[in-house]
């Protein structure tokens, strides 16, 4: 989400702002926990190495990979890279601009994925075996009694921002898709009611909202492909490119990281229709 706290050439000062306090925030309130808490950095590197055992952890896997790369950042990053320097550049920039927007991607993933460690970490070395945890009210309650209160505030303001910033990426993104490949202008109003109203639907009917959450996560996981594919593809295609086409270790470690995300979700898939695990 780094990659949202850029001045676009519309001048969205406010909107940067808001977005880098709340990257600040997200980072700051899971980051806490993990260092006041009792880690066992040996046993954390020991689970380095995937480790599946049945339907419940490649759900997990897969809820965890798609809250990490979220799908539809790569059409709001395409759209910022637009908005940042106009639909014309000069041949000159090019490679400066491609290599600072090579840091945005890497630091908005490294950001992304120190913050889903930590949770992880905080989780495993605090509340293992602690009843009443695989909920987000029951982890909340559990962190406040066994960190104390100013980490369990710290916790919930940090989930509170991360919900808050996922759903300016997915809007933002939204917009993006209906109006490259669409053509059309929704109100910004509109389009934060149709984000919404699934939401509140699921919550609605009386689904559990962890699980929810996770499913959530997991469909996320699911689009990958649809997103990256297209995307190597592209970035491959030296009539496109160019001279600024991917070099073919690059294509390959691209192609190999796909067919890796392909895989996990055709297992998922596989594991989800015939009950296993």
């Amino acid at each position: 989400m780094l990659l949202l706290a850029v001045q676009s050439r519309h001048g969205q000062r406010p909107f940067e702002f808001v977005i880098v306090g709340l990257l600040v925030i997200i980072t700051a309130g899971f980051l806490t926990g993990m260092f006041i808490g009792t880690v066992s950095w040996r046993e954390a590197w020991a689970g380095v190495v995937p480790r599946f055992e049945g339907t419940p952890t490649v759900v997990l896997a897969a809820s965890m990979l798609g809250a990490t790369v979220m799908p539809h950042a790569i059409y709001a990053h395409s759209s910022l890279a637009r908005d940042r320097h106009g639909d014309t550049i000069a041949p000159e920039a090019l490679p400066r601009l491609l290599r600072v927007t090579r840091w945005d991607v890497l630091l908005s993933l490294l950001v992304a994925g120190s913050v889903n460690i930590a949770m992880l970490l905080l989780a495993a070395g605090n509340l293992n075996g602690i009843p009443g945890t695989d909920s987000i009210e029951g982890a909340h309650a559990v962190i406040t009694d066994t960190l104390g209160p100013v980490v369990g505030v710290a916790f919930g303001v940090g989930l509170l921002a991360s919900g808050l910033a996922s759903t300016s990426v997915g809007c933002y993104a939204g917009s993006t898709i209906v109006g490259g490949l669409l053509h059309r202008q929704i109100p910004q109003v509109v389009r934060r009611a149709v984000t919404l109203i699934p939401a509140l639907a699921v919550i609605a009917i009386g689904v559990e909202p962890t699980w929810a959450l996770v499913l959530s996560q997991v469909v996320l996981s699911l689009g990958i492909p649809f997103a990256l594919i297209p995307l190597v593809v592209l970035n491959s295609d030296r009539t496109l490119m160019g001279g600024f086409a991917i070099r073919v270790p690059l294509r390959v470690a691209s192609w190999v990281v796909v067919a890796l995300i392909v895989s996990l979700n055709l297992a998922l898939i596989g594991l989800l229709v015939t009950g296993r695990g």
